[in-house]
């Protein structure tokens, strides 16, 4: 009789660790898929502000460019 309830005890414990570990595994998935989620946000948002600044840089360059240079007035 002991042993069936060793073997029943045994079996609760696997079934118990088991699930455990399902759990953790879950949490762990949802925490690893929500840090790539923030990488790729941080991601577009820098890419945004680099790009906004290289068409500002552009943009004064050619205004640079464009502007005549000027003169001395000869006295």
């Amino acid at each position: 009789m002991s042993d069936e309830t060793d073997a029943r005890t045994r079996s609760e414990e696997r079934a118990e660790r088991a699930e455990r570990m399902a759990k953790e595994g879950a949490e762990a998935m949802a925490e690893h898929i929500a840090s790539v989620k923030a990488v790729d946000e941080r991601t577009v948002k820098l890419r945004a502000l680099r790009l906004a600044k290289e068409a500002a840089d552009a943009e004064a360059k050619a205004a640079a460019a464009a502007a005549p240079p000027k003169r001395k007035r000869s006295s």
